[in-house]
C-alpha cells in the first residue's frame, strides 16, 4: 500500500502521467471537475494540459480511457486552445476509441469528434476520419462513417465538404463487412437529404441491388429541405434564430432561407472526380481521323466517344482534339460521322465546362453552318454539341460568330440558328443579356420574321418571345417599335409559353405580381451575370412598380419609338402617362387642320393669321400665344396648330416680331402638347432656315430644343443636320452646329447615331467658311466627351493642319466628365430605375461607337500557307510570318473577331525560344485587341491566358511586353473573362517567383477597381497564401500588397475559412497578414449611380480611353495622391473618404468652432512619437514609404494625429480643398513659437504631412509649407534638437523630389531648408539622402542635388562622403556623361570641388573615366585653378571645424545655430572678427619650398597677431582647398562663442572610416584636452567621445588592420593619437569620472582587444603601442569613477568568460584589471557604491555558481571573485550586508552566503582586535592560506617578465607585488636565471620606481599637453625633427636636444651606440607646473606633431615677436651633424621665402 498512497498527493498533471491506472482514473476525474470548473475559456490553466489530452483519449486501461474520454470532450468543449490538438486527438480517438468493445466509448469518441468540428475545427477532423476509413479493422471504418453521418445529420452539407465523402462511397460499397455496407447505406441517405440528384452521378457504378435499395430510401424521404440543428461557435445567431423557431413551434418561413441557400449550392459535377484522356486517346488516333476510309475515321471517333463519356474530364490542351473534330463535323462526307464527332465534341464541351470555353468560338460557327443538313439524327447531334458548347462560354463571347450566319440564305440555317439562339436566351438573366446584346439579336431575328419560309419565321419569333420573357417588356420594346401587332401578339403569345431554365421569376417584367422577388433573386442566380447583375435589378423594380400607375398601361403596347428611341426609355413619358399616341401621326390635310384649329383658336385669330398688315399678324399672333398657353395638353391639336403657323406666309415671314412670336409659340406647343414627329417635320425646315437669323435666331434654337424634347433629340438632330447641310447658307450651319453642341450637352448622348452625324460633319470642316468649320469642330469636342478617343478614328485622312485642329479640341476635352443630362429625361423615363437604366444607355453608345467603326474581315488573308510560316522550324520565316501579320493588322486598323487559325499559331509563338520574336508575338497581340475591340475577349481563354504564362519569362523586358499587353487586352475586355475559371488560379499555382510576382502585381493593379468578381477568385487564394510563403522577398512582399484587395471582393470571412487547409505555423502567419490586410482593406468602389447620370456614356470611354475612364471611376481611390472634387462623385473609396472630411468642418456650428481653435494645437502625448516609432519597427504600421502616397498612408497619418493634434487643425489637414491646407500651415506657423514642445512632440507627424502636401500640385500650398520649414528648422536649431533617424527617412527624400522643381523661387526654398537642416541631422547622413537624389529622371532635380553634394563636401570635407569618398565619388562621375548639360557642369564644378579639399587623390578615388570625361573634368579643373581667387572664403557658419589646426586663433567654430542660415550664398564673411586676408597655395599637401621660392607674386599677406603661448611647437598648418582664398580658422580660444555642436561634430569625426579625417578630428580634441581653461568644454560629451573612440578602435581592428593596401605606419599614427587622447582625458579626474558602466566596459574591451593583438605586435613600432595602451589602462583604472570602472570590469569578466570564442588571455588580463582595482580599494572604498557593485557581483555569481567557476580551466577567476569579496568584507566588516539593497531575490546567487562565511572567519580570527591588527591578523592569515597561491602568482609573473611580448607588464606588476608584500622574498625565482636576466629585472624595476617617484625632472616647454609623459620611442623614419624654441624664448640648437636625449635613453636603460639607426626625437614636453616621467604618451604626441606638420601648406612667420617657428620637412639623416645641417638650410630657404613675400 506504501507506493498507492504515494500518488495521492500529486498534482493533477502529474497523476494523469502516472503508471499507475488508479492513479490516472483518479486523475482524469480531478481534471474533469477542474476542467468544468474553470469559467473563462482563454485562462492559462488550459495552456498546462494541452500535452494530455492525446494522453486522455488513448489510454491502455479501458476503465481509465473512459474517464479521460470524458475529461478530453470537457476540455475540448470549454477551452479556448482546444484547437490546436486536433489532428492528434481525433487521431487517438479513431485508432484507439473506435476500436473498444464498449458502447460507451465510441458514443464520447463520436461526441469529441462533432464537439471539435463545433469548435471550427471541421477540416481537420474530417481529414482524420476519412482516414480512419482505410483502416483494416472494420469497427473503426463503420464507426468513423457514423461519426460522418451525425456530423453531416447534424451540421449540414455547408460546414462538412461532400466531395471527399462522396469520394469513398463506392468504396464503401464494395466492402465485404455488412456492417460497413450498412453504414455506407445510411451515409448515403443522410448525403442524399442535403444534396438530392447530385448525388446519383458518383454512385451510378455501384451494385445495381444497393443503388435499388438506396432509390427505395431516397424515395422515403421527406421533400422538405433539411435545416442545420447544431451550430458552430461563429454560428450563434443562426442558432438563436433556430431555438426561437422550435420555441414557435415547428418550422416558421424564414428557416426556409437558409434551406434554399445550401440545396442549389451542390453540383453534381463539383462531386466528381476528373478523368485525364489525353494520354488515353488511341497512338495512331490523329493519323486514323485523316485515313480515306470513313471505317478507320469511324473507329477513331468511337475511341473519343467513349472517353469523352467520362461526365468530368481534366483539363489539358485539347486544341488539336478540337481542331481535326472541328474537321470532321465541317469537312466530312460522311453525315454518320459529323453526327458522331458532334456527340464528341458535346461530350468535351459537357465534361470540361468552363475550360472549353476557350475552343468555343473556333467550334461555333463550323456547326452552325453544318446546319444544312437535313438529317434529323445530325441535326440533334449538332443542337446537343452546341448546347453543351454554349454553357462553357457567354453569349457576349460567340455572339459575333451567330450573327454572322444568320445572313445565311439557307432557310434551315437560319432555322436552326434562330431556335439556338432561343434556347440560350433560356439560360440567360437579364444582366448576362444586356441591351447591348439585345440590340443586335432583336435586328437580326426582325428580319427572319419576316422571312419567305415559315419555320424560318416560327423559330425566329420563339427567340423573340424568349428574349422578351427574359430581359422583359422594357428592354425588348424598343427594338419592336418597327413590329405590327399581328406579329407582336405572336411574339408575347411566345414568350408566356417560355420555360426558362432559372425559373419564371427572372422575367420580371412580364409577371407584375412577382417584380419584388424578382428584383432580389435576380443577382443570387445569375451566377455569371458579372458587373451589372444587381444595379440592374435595382433598375427593373423601379419602372414595374410604377407601370400599373400609368392609365392605359403605358407606351409599350401600342407605342412605337423608334429604334434610337430606345435610349429614352421605352417611350413612356412620365408627364403624360395616359398618352396613347405614337410619335408619328397620320398627316392630316389643311381643311381638318384648319377646322380643329378654329374649334380651339378665336376667329379672329385665324382670319389675321395671313393679314398683309404685319400689326394684324402681331395681334394674331398674341392671340394665337394667349389661346395655346390656356390650353389643356389632352385637347391641344399640335399637328393642326403648327400647319396653322407654317400658313402662308409660314416661314417667309418678313416681321421679325411676328416671326419671333411664332417661333416661340412652336416652342410652346412642343413643350405642352402631345407633339409628333409629323409637327415636327413641318416645322424644323422653318426652324432651320431661321437659325442664322440675328434676330430669330435664339427663339429658333429654343423652339428646336423644345421639339427635341418633345421628338428626342437623336430623331430631331438627324433631321436638323440633313436640312441645314442641303441648304448652302453657312450661318443657318454653323449655327445649327453650334446649337447641337449645346443640345447634346443638354440631352445626353443617348441613341444619338453617330456614323449619320460624321458624314456632315466631314461636309462642315470641308466648308470655306471658317465659323462652319470652327462650329464643327466644336460639336466634334462635345462629341468626344461621350465618345472617347475612337471618334478620331473618322477623321484620320483629313489634312494634317485640320487634324492637329481637331486633336488641339480633343485635347482640351480630355480629363472633363460629360455633364449630367438636364433635359430629356424627366419626361422620358420613370422613377428610380434611371440609374441602371442609362447604365445600359451608356453600354449602348459604347457599343454603337465599336459598332460604328468599318471593321474588316481577316480571315481570308489567314491562309495555311501564313500559318505554316509563323509555325516554321527557321526562325527567320517564323518572323517573316509574324511581320506578314502585323502589316495584315496595320492594313486593316479595325478587325473582325474571327481571324480563323491565327490565335492557335500566335499562342505557340508565345513560348518561342527566340525572346524577340516572343516580343513580336506580344506586340501583334496588342495591335489585335486594339484592332479587333471589345470582340477580343472570345480570345481572352485560348491567348489571353498564355500571354500570362509569358509574365514568367526571365527577362525583364519580355515580362514588361507581356503586362503591356495583358493591360491592353484588358482594357478592351474587362476584368470578367480574366477571373472567370480555373485559368487564373493554375497560372498563380506554378512556382515561378517572376510569373508569380508579376501576376500578383497586376491582380493588385486590377482588382481594386472592378466593383464586383467572379467566384472563381476565390481559386487563388490558397496559391496567393503559399505566396505569402514564398522564398522569394518579391513575391511575398507583392502577395502582401494584393491581399487587401483580394478581401476587399472576397471578405474577410472566406479568406480566413481559406487558412484551414495550411499548415498550423504557416496558418498563424497568414491569419496574422490577413488582420492586418483587414485594417488596411480599402472599400469597394461605389457603382457610379450619380457619376452615370452625369456621364452619360461614360461607359463608352471606358472600353477605349485607355486610362481616362477607368481611373475615373475608381483609380482615383488607390492613386490619386490628391482627390479632385470632381472625381470625389466617381465614388473611390478615397474619394469618398476625404468628401467625408471635406463635410466635417462646415458642419459645425460657427460659435463652438470658434471655442474649439483656442486651445494648443499640438497636444503633447508622453512618449507617444517614441511608440509611433517603434510601431513602425515592429510593422505594426504601414512604413512611410511610397511614391506617391496611397489612400492607406493618408488615413494612418489622419489616425495617428487624432490622439495629438487639436481636431479643427485635423479637419483642415485633411480637407480636400488646398485653401483649407494653407489655413493649417497659417494656424501651425502662428503657434510655431508657442508651442515648441508640442511640436517637437509631434514632429514626425509634421514631417509627414507636409511630405503630402509635397504630392499637391497647388503651387501656394507648397510655397507656405516651404515657408513653414524654414521657421520651424531654425526653431529645431536654437532648441539643438537633433532628427531621429524615423523623422528624417520619412520626410528627407520627399522634399530632395523638390529640390527639381521647375519654379526657380521652390528650388531655393528647398537648397536652403537643405542647408538648415545640417544643423540638427548629421550632414554625412544627408549625404545618403542627397545621394539618392541624383538617380532621379528629373535632370533639375539630378543637377541641384549634385550641387548641393558638392556644398556638402566643401563645408565638411571628404568625411561626409558616404558609405566611402571613393563609393560617392564614382557615383558623382556618372553624371559628367549624363545628356543634360547643367547636369554635367554640376557634375564637373562637385568634382572640382572635391579636388581643392582633396588634391589629385581625387583621380585615384574616381577611378577610370571615359577619355572624353576625363578630359572634360581636366579641363574644368585647369580652368578653375586659373581662376583669380579674390573672393573671400565661403565660410558657412554651419561648417564644423575642419582644420586640425593648434593655433589658437584658429578653429572653424559654428556659430549661434541662430544666425542667418543663408550663409552659404553669402559668400563674404569675415570668421569670428578675423578679417585677413590669405594667399593662394600652389600644391595641396606639402610645401613646394622650390616653388615658393621662384614665385615672386604680388598677392600681400598680412600676418595674424599671435596669442602669445609659449610655444615650442612648429606652428600649425589649417587644411586650405588649393583655389580658395581662405581666413585663418578661428579656434577653440572662442569657445564662449561655440555651442556643442562642434564638439559633437568634431567626435563623430572621430570615428570616420577615413584615417586622415580621424586623426584630424582627434588633433583637435587634443588641443582641447591639453589646456585646462578649454578641457571644461568637454564635459557632457566623455560617453560619446569615448563611444567615437572605441569604435574607431573597432574599425582599426576589423578593417584597417585587415587592408592590405593601407600603410601600416598610418595605423600606427591613428593608433598614438587615439591613445595620446585618452591619456590626456584619464588625466583630468573630473572628466575621467564622467565615463559611464557601459562605455568603460567597451572602452576597456577594446584596449584588451589591442593588447592581445599580434598583428600590432608584428607592426614596426607595435611593441610601443602596447606598451602606451598598458599605462592608458593603468590611467584609467586609477582615474574613472571607481563603481564605474569596478562594474564594467566584472560584466567584462562575465561576458568574456561566457563567450566562447574569447580567449584565455582576454579573460586574464580583465581579472589583472580586477586585481588592480582590489588593491586600490583600501583609498577608493569610501568613493563605491557598494550596493551597485554587490549587485554586479551577485549577477555574476548567479550566471557563475561556484560549481560552475570551479569547472573553468583557470583557476584563476574563482581566486579573482573571492579575493575581491575578501577584501570588500575586510574592508567594511558586517556592514557589508547592509549593502545588498539592490538584488530582488538573494537566493538566486551563493553571495549573501559567502559574505556571511567571510565575515565569520575573519571575526573568529580577529576576536577584539584593533583595526590595524585586524587587518594584519587578516593578511597573515590570507598569507598562510595563500603560500601556494604567492608561488603561482610570483611564477605567472616572472614568466610574463620572460616572455617577449609581456616584459613591461611583468615588470610592473613584480614592482607592485614588492610593494605591497615588501618582506615577499623573490630571490629563488632569480636564483636559477641568467646573470643578465637579474639586472634586466633589477633595472627595470629602479626604472619603474623612477617613473613613479620622479616626476617633474624636465622643466616643460609647450602648451600641449597637461601631462606629457616622455620613454624613448623608435619613431618611424621619416620622422621630422623640430627645432623648439625653449621656454625662455631663446633659440636652441639641436645639440642641447641631443643631449637631452641622451639622458633619456641611458635613464630608460638604451644603448647610445645605436643611435644611427634612429632618427631624432621630436620631444614634446608638458607644461611647465608639472614634472615630467619619460611614459609612451611621447610617442603619440610625435605622431601628432608629424601630421600636422605633413599637413602644412605654408607658414605664417612673425619675426616681431621673440619666437622663432621653424620647420624640418620630410628629412632624415643618419647623424646628429647632418640634423642639424639640415634645420639650418631649412631655416635660410624660410627666411628667403619670408623676405621675397614682403
Amino acid at each position: 500500500m506504501g507506493d498507492d498512497s504515494e500518488w495521492v498527493k500529486l498534482s493533477i498533471d502529474q497523476k494523469c502521467e502516472h503508471k499507475l491506472w488508479k492513479a490516472r482514473v483518479n486523475g482524469y476525474e480531478e481534471a474533469l471537475k477542474l476542467f468544468q470548473k474553470i469559467e473563462d475559456e482563454k485562462s492559462p490553466e488550459w495552456s498546462k494540459y494541452l500535452g494530455l489530452i492525446k494522453k486522455l483519449v488513448t489510454d491502455s486501461n479501458a476503465v481509465a480511457q473512459l474517464k479521460g474520454l470524458e475529461a478530453a470532450l470537457a476540455y475540448v468543449e470549454n477551452a479556448h486552445v482546444a484547437g490546436k490538438t486536433t489532428g492528434e486527438v481525433i487521431s487517438g480517438v479513431v485508432n484507439k476509441v473506435f476500436n473498444q468493445p464498449k458502447a460507451r466509448a465510441k458514443e464520447l469518441g463520436i461526441d469529441i469528434c462533432l464537439m471539435y468540428i463545433e469548435i471550427e475545427k471541421g477540416e481537420p477532423v474530417q481529414e482524420e476520419l476519412l482516414k480512419g476509413l482505410d483502416n483494416k479493422n472494420p469497427k473503426i471504418i463503420v464507426a468513423c462513417i457514423e461519426t460522418l453521418r451525425k456530423a453531416l445529420s447534424e451540421f449540414g452539407s455547408k460546414i462538412i465538404s461532400l466531395k471527399p465523402i462522396i469520394k469513398v462511397l463506392p468504396k464503401l460499397f464494395e466492402s465485404r463487412e455488412k456492417a460497413v455496407r450498412d453504414e455506407a447505406k445510411l451515409l448515403a441517405v443522410e448525403i442524399y437529404r442535403w444534396i438530392r440528384d447530385a448525388l446519383r452521378p458518383p454512385l451510378q457504378n455501384i451494385n445495381s441491388v444497393q443503388l435499388k435499395e438506396l432509390e427505395e430510401e431516397w424515395v422515403k424521404l421527406p421533400p422538405a429541405a433539411p435545416k442545420q440543428t447544431r451550430f458552430l461557435r461563429s454560428q450563434q445567431e443562426l442558432k438563436a434564430k433556430f431555438e426561437q423557431q422550435q420555441a414557435a413551434g415547428g418550422d416558421a418561413d424564414g428557416g426556409g432561407d437558409d434551406g434554399d441557400e445550401v440545396v442549389p449550392q451542390v453540383d453534381a459535377y463539383e462531386l466528381l472526380e476528373a478523368v485525364e484522356i489525353l494520354s488515353k486517346l488511341p497512338k495512331d488516333f490523329y493519323d486514323k481521323i485523316e485515313a480515306k476510309k470513313w471505317q478507320e475515321r469511324k473507329e477513331a471517333l468511337e475511341a473519343v466517344e467513349m472517353l469523352v463519356k467520362n461526365p468530368k474530364l481534366e483539363a489539358g490542351d485539347y486544341a488539336d482534339m478540337v481542331k481535326v473534330l472541328k474537321k470532321v463535323v465541317g469537312k466530312d462526307t460522311n453525315v454518320m460521322l459529323v453526327a458522331l464527332a458532334a456527340k464528341c465534341l458535346a461530350g468535351l464541351a459537357t465534361g470540361l465546362r468552363k475550360k472549353f470555353g476557350q475552343y468555343a468560338g473556333q467550334v461555333v460557327p463550323t456547326i452552325l453552318e453544318k446546319f444544312k443538313e437535313k438529317k434529323p439524327q445530325v441535326v440533334q447531334a449538332l443542337q446537343e454539341a452546341i448546347d453543351a458548347i454554349f454553357l462553357t462560354t457567354t453569349l457576349q463571347n460567340i455572339s459575333e460568330d451567330i450573327l454572322a450566319v444568320m445572313d445565311n440564305k439557307n432557310p434551315t440555317i437560319k432555322q436552326q440558328t434562330s431556335l439556338f439562339i432561343a434556347r440560350s436566351f433560356r439560360h440567360c438573366t437579364p444582366s448576362t443579356l444586356p441591351k447591348s446584346l439585345l440590340k443586335p439579336f432583336c435586328a437580326a431575328l426582325l428580319k427572319h420574321i419576316n422571312d419567305s419560309a415559315p419555320e424560318v419565321r416560327d423559330a425566329a419569333f420563339e427567340a423573340l418571345g424568349t428574349a422578351l420573357k427574359v430581359a422583359g417588356e422594357k428592354a425588348v420594346n424598343p427594338f419592336l417599335a418597327d413590329v405590327d401587332k399581328l406579329k407582336l401578339d405572336r411574339i408575347k403569345e411566345c414568350a408566356e409559353k417560355v420555360e426558362l431554365a432559372y425559373g419564371k421569376n427572372t422575367g420580371g417584367a412580364a409577371d407584375k405580381k412577382e417584380c419584388r422577388p424578382a428584383a432580389g433573386k435576380t443577382p443570387v442566380l445569375s451566377g455569371a451575370a458579372g458587373d451589372k447583375d444587381t444595379k440592374d435589378t435595382s433598375a427593373k423594380s423601379g419602372p414595374l412598380k410604377k407601370a400599373p400607375a400609368a392609365k392605359s398601361g403605358g407606351a409599350p403596347k401600342k407605342g412605337k419609338p423608334s429604334a434610337a428611341a430606345g435610349a429614352g426609355g421605352a417611350g413612356t413619358k412620365g408627364k403624360k402617362g395616359s398618352e396613347t399616341k405614337e410619335l408619328f401621326e397620320p398627316e392630316l390635310s389643311i381643311e381638318v387642320c384648319e377646322e380643329r384649329a378654329s374649334a380651339v383658336l378665336p376667329a379672329a385669330c385665324i382670319q389675321q393669321l395671313d393679314s398683309g398688315n404685319w400689326k394684324e399678324r402681331l395681334a394674331c399672333m398674341e392671340e394665337f400665344q394667349k389661346a395655346v398657353e390656356l390650353m389643356e395638353r389632352s385637347e391641344m391639336p399640335c399637328q393642326a396648330l403648327v400647319r396653322m403657323l407654317a400658313k402662308k406666309p409660314g416661314w417667309k415671314e418678313t416681321n421679325f416680331q411676328v416671326m419671333q412670336m411664332k417661333l416661340h409659340i412652336v416652342a410652346l406647343i412642343a413643350q405642352k402638347g402631345n407633339f409628333s414627329k409629323t409637327s415636327a417635320q413641318i416645322v424644323l425646315d422653318g426652324l432651320v432656315d431661321k437659325i442664322g437669323d440675328v434676330k430669330c435666331g435664339s427663339n429658333a434654337k429654343e423652339a428646336m430644343t423644345a421639339i427635341a424634347e418633345a421628338c428626342l433629340l437623336p430623331w430631331t438632330a438627324e433631321q436638323v443636320m440633313s436640312m441645314a447641310f442641303s441648304q448652302k447658307n453657312p450661318k443657318n450651319q454653323s449655327e445649327t452646329l453650334n446649337w447641337l453642341s449645346n443640345a447634346i450637352k443638354e440631352f445626353g448622348f443617348s441613341g444619338l447615331n453617330v456614323k449619320a452625324f460624321i458624314s456632315n460633319v466631314k461636309t462642315a470642316l470641308a466648308a470655306t467658311n471658317p465659323a462652319v468649320r470652327t462650329a464643327a469642330i466644336t460639336l466634334l469636342g462635345v462629341m468626344y466627351l461621350y465618345v472617347g478617343p475612337p471618334l478620331r478614328m473618322f477623321f484620320e485622312d483629313e489634312k494634317p493642319a485640320l487634324l492637329s485642329q481637331i486633336d488641339a479640341e480633343f485635347e482640351k476635352m480630355q480629363g472633363q466628365i460629360a455633364p449630367a443630362p438636364t433635359r430629356g429625361t424627366s419626361r422620358h423615363s420613370g422613377g428610380s430605375g434611371d440609374d441602371g437604366e442609362e447604365r445600359d444607355e451608356q453600354e449602348d453608345i459604347g457599343n454603337d461607337v465599336v459598332d460604328l467603326l468599318p471593321r474588316t474581315e481577316i480571315s481570308d488573308k489567314i491562309t495555311a500557307d501564313l500559318v505554316s510560316k509563323i509555325g516554321d522550324k527557321n526562325w527567320k520565316i517564323r518572323k517573316e510570318g509574324l511581320d506578314e501579320v502585323t502589316s495584315i493588322i496595320n492594313d486593316a486598323k479595325f478587325i473582325q473577331p474571327n481571324i480563323g487559325e491565327l490565335s492557335a499559331a500566335l499562342k505557340c509563338r508565345l513560348n518561342d525560344s527566340n525572346k524577340i520574336l516572343v516580343q513580336q508575338t506580344l506586340s501583334i497581340l496588342q495591335q489585335l485587341a486594339m484592332a479587333m475591340g471589345p470582340n477580343i475577349r472570345q480570345h481572352v481563354k485560348n491567348l489571353g491566358i498564355p500571354i500570362i504564362t509569358v509574365l514568367g519569362d526571365s527577362k525583364n523586358n519580355v515580362r514588361a511586353a507581356a503586362l503591356a499587353t495583358v493591360n491592353a487586352w484588358t482594357e478592351q475586355t474587362g476584368m470578367k473573362e480574366w477571373l472567370e475559371g480555373e485559368d487564373l488560379s493554375e497560372e498563380l499555382k506554378k512556382e515561378n517567383p517572376f510569373l508569380r510576382q508579376e501576376l500578383l502585381g497586376w491582380l493588385a493593379d486590377k482588382l481594386p477597381t472592378l466593383r464586383s468578381v467572379p467566384s472563381d477568385l476565390l481559386l487563388c487564394v490558397p496559391h496567393l497564401y503559399s505566396c505569402l510563403e514564398d522564398r522569394n522577398g518579391d513575391v511575398r512582399k507583392k502577395a502582401q500588397d494584393a491581399l487587401p484587395f483580394f478581401m476587399m471582393h472576397l471578405g474577410f470571412e472566406k479568406m480566413a475559412k481559406a487558412t484551414g487547409k495550411l499548415k498550423p505555423t504557416s496558418k498563424d502567419q497568414v491569419l496574422a497578414m490577413l488582420e492586418k490586410a483587414k485594417a488596411i482593406m480599402p472599400a469597394k468602389p461605389a457603382a457610379p449611380a450619380k457619376a452615370s447620370s452625369k456621364v452619360v456614356g461614360g461607359a463608352a470611354p471606358a472600353k477605349f480611353q485607355s486610362a481616362s475612364a477607368p481611373a475615373e471611376d475608381s483609380g482615383s481611390s488607390t492613386m490619386e495622391p490628391k482627390p479632385d472634387p470632381k472625381k470625389a462623385k466617381a465614388g473611390g473609396a478615397a474619394s469618398k473618404a476625404k468628401g467625408a472630411q471635406g463635410k466635417k468642418v462646415p458642419s459645425k456650428p460657427n460659435l463652438k468652432e470658434d471655442d474649439d481653435k483656442s486651445g494648443p494645437i499640438f497636444i503633447i502625448v508622453p512618449n507617444g512619437k517614441e511608440q509611433r516609432m517603434k510601431d513602425e519597427k515592429g510593422l505594426k504600421v504601414l512604413k512611410w514609404n511610397f511614391t506617391t502616397p496611397r489612400d492607406e498612408y493618408i488615413e494612418q497619418l489622419k489616425t495617428q494625429m487624432s490622439s495629438c493634434v487639436a481636431r479643427w487643425v485635423q479637419d483642415e489637414m485633411f480637407h480636400t480643398d488646398f485653401q483649407h491646407h494653407n489655413k493649417a500651415l497659417a494656424a501651425m506657423v502662428e503657434h510655431l513659437e508657442s508651442e515648441k514642445d508640442g511640436v517637437i512632440s509631434c514632429l514626425d507627424l509634421i514631417l509627414k504631412w507636409l511630405t503630402l502636401r509635397f504630392f499637391d500640385t497647388n503651387t501656394s500650398v507648397l510655397m507656405k509649407a516651404l515657408e513653414y520649414l524654414k521657421l520651424l528648422f531654425t526653431l529645431l536649431s536654437q532648441e539643438e534638437y537633433h532628427l531621429t533617424e524615423n523623422e528624417a527617412s520619412s520626410f528627407i527624400p520627399y522634399l530632395i523630389l523638390k529640390v527639381g522643381e521647375p519654379k526657380d523661387v521652390v528650388r531655393k526654398d528647398v537648397r536652403a531648408i537643405l542647408n538648415r537642416m545640417c544643423l540638427i541631422y548629421p550632414a554625412s547622413k544627408m549625404f545618403t539622402f542627397i545621394m539618392e537624389g541624383t538617380k532621379s529622371k528629373n535632370s533639375k532635380q539630378r543637377a541641384e542635388c549634385l550641387e548641393e553634394l558638392g556644398c556638402l563636401v566643401e563645408s565638411y570635407g571628404m568625411n561626409v562622403c558616404q558609405p566611402t569618398p571613393g563609393k560617392a565619388l564614382k557615383e558623382m562621375a556618372i553624371h559628367i556623361g549624363d545628356r543634360d548639360n547643367t547636369v554635367r557642369n554640376a557634375a564637373l564644378n562637385t568634382i572640382v570641388t572635391v579636388y581643392n579639399v582633396h588634391g589629385e587623390q581625387v583621380f585615384k578615388l574616381i577611378g577610370n573615366l571615359s577619355e572624353k570625361d576625363m578630359s572634360m573634368l581636366e579641363e574644368r579643373i585647369k580652368r578653375a585653378a586659373k581662376r583669380p581667387t579674390a573672393a573671400p572664403a565661403r565660410q558657412a557658419e554651419e561648417k564644423p571645424q575642419r582644420a586640425p589646426s593648434t593655433n589658437t586663433n584658429a578653429s572653424v567654430l559654428r556659430k549661434g545655430p541662430a544666425e542667418d542660415m543663408s550663409s552659404k550664398l553669402n559668400q563674404a564673411r569675415n570668421m569670428s572678427g578675423h578679417s585677413e586676408i590669405t594667399h593662394t597655395v600652389p600644391r595641396e599637401f606639402q610645401l613646394d619650398l622650390d616653388e615658393i621660392e621662384n614665385d615672386n607674386g604680388t598677392v600681400r599677406c598680412e600676418m595674424p597677431a599671435l596669442v602669445q603661448h609659449k610655444l615650442d611647437d612648429i606652428f600649425e598648418p589649417v587644411l586650405i582647398p588649393e583655389p580658395k582664398i581662405r581666413a585663418v580658422s578661428p579656434h577653440f580660444d572662442d569657445m564662449h562663442s561655440n555651442t556643442a555642436s562642434t564638439i559633437n561634430f568634431v567626435i563623430s569625426q572621430v570615428a570616420s572610416g577615413d584615417i586622415n579625417t580621424s586623426i584630424q578630428a582627434l588633433a583637435q580634441i587634443d588641443e582641447v584636452l591639453r589646456q585646462e581653461d578649454k578641457a571644461e568644454a568637454m564635459s557632457g560629451h566623455i560617453d560619446q567621445f569615448l563611444i567615437a573612440t572605441f569604435m574607431q578602435l573597432r574599425l582599426i581592428y576589423n578593417t584597417h588592420m585587415a587592408d592590405e593596401k593601407l600603410d601600416k605606419d598610418e595605423i600606427v599614427k591613428l593608433y598614438s593619437c587615439i591613445i595620446g587622447n585618452m591619456i590626456s582625458l584619464f588625466q583630468m579626474e573630473s572628466l575621467a569620472r564622467e565615463a559611464s558602466t557601459g562605455v568603460l566596459k567597451d572602452l576597456m574591451h577594446g584596449l584588451i582587444t589591442l593588447m592581445l593583438d599580434s598583428r600590432v605586435e608584428d607592426l614596426e613600432e607595435g611593441q610601443q603601442v602596447i606598451r602606451s595602451v598598458n599605462l592608458l589602462v593603468v590611467k584609467v583604472l586609477e582615474k574613472s569613477d571607481q563603481t564605474n570602472i569596478l562594474s564594467a570590469l566584472l560584466v567584462l569578466l562575465q561576458d568574456s568568460l561566457l563567450a566562447t570564442a574569447s580567449s584565455p588571455k582576454f579573460s586574464e588580463l580583465v581579472m589583472k584589471c580586477l586585481w588592480r582595482m582590489v588593491r586600490l580599494l583600501p583609498e577608493t572604498i569610501n568613493s563605491i557604491n557598494l550596493d551597485r557593485i554587490l549587485l554586479d557581483i551577485h549577477i555574476f555569481m548567479k550566471v557563475f555558481p561556484k560549481e560552475k567557476l570551479k569547472q573553468c580551466k583557470s583557476e584563476f577567476p574563482i581566486r579573482t571573485l573571492k579575493t575581491l569579496l575578501h577584501t570588500l568584507c575586510k574592508l567594511k566588516g558586517p556592514k557589508i550586508l547592509d549593502h545588498l539593497t539592490m538584488i530582488e531575490n538573494k537566493n538566486e546567487s551563493e553571495l549573501e552566503a559567502h559574505l556571511c562565511r567571510v565575515m565569520k572567519h575573519s571575526m573568529d580570527q580577529t576576536g577584539s582586535k584593533t583595526d590595524k591588527e585586524t587587518e594584519k591578523g587578516a593578511s597573515r592569515i590570507d598569507e598562510k592560506s595563500s603560500k601556494a597561491k604567492v608561488n603561482d602568482f610570483l611564477a605567472e609573473i616572472f614568466k610574463k617578465i620572460g616572455s617577449k611580448e609581456n616584459t613591461k607588464e611583468g615588470l610592473a606588476e613584480l614592482y607592485e607585488y614588492k610593494k605591497k608584500y615588501s618582506d615577499a622574498d623573490i630571490e629563488p625565482f632569480l636564483k636559477n636565471s641568467s646573470q643578465f636576466f637579474q639586472s634586466y629585472v633589477e633595472r627595470g624595476l629602479r626604472h619603474i620606481e623612477m617613473e613613479k617617484e620622479g616626476k617633474g625632472r624636465i622643466p616643460s616647454s609647450t602648451g600641449i599637453s597637461p601631462q606629457t609623459e616622455l620613454t624613448c620611442v623608435p619613431t618611424s623614419t621619416n620622422t621630422v625633427s623640430s627645432s623648439i624654441g625653449n621656454t625662455n624664448g631663446e633659440e636652441v640648437g639641436p645639440s642641447v636636444y641631443l643631449e637631452r636625449l641622451k639622458i633619456l635613453r641611458q635613464r630608460c636603460g638604451l644603448d647610445n651606440a645605436k643611435q644611427e639607426d634612429r632618427p631624432p626625437l621630436t620631444s614634446l614636453l608638458s607644461k611647465p607646473a608639472a614634472p615630467t616621467v619619460a611614459s609612451s604618451t611621447d610617442m603619440l604626441h610625435s605622431k601628432l606633431s608629424q601630421l600636422r606638420e605633413s599637413r602644412e601648406h605654408y607658414q605664417h612667420l612673425d619675426l616681431d615677436s621673440n619666437q622663432t617657428h621653424s620647420s624640418g620637412i620630410g628629412t632624415t639623416t643618419s647623424s646628429s651633424s647632418s640634423t642639424a645641417a639640415n634645420i639650418d638650410d631649412l631655416k635660410k630657404r624660410l627666411e628667403r621665402i619670408k623676405s621675397s613675400r614682403k
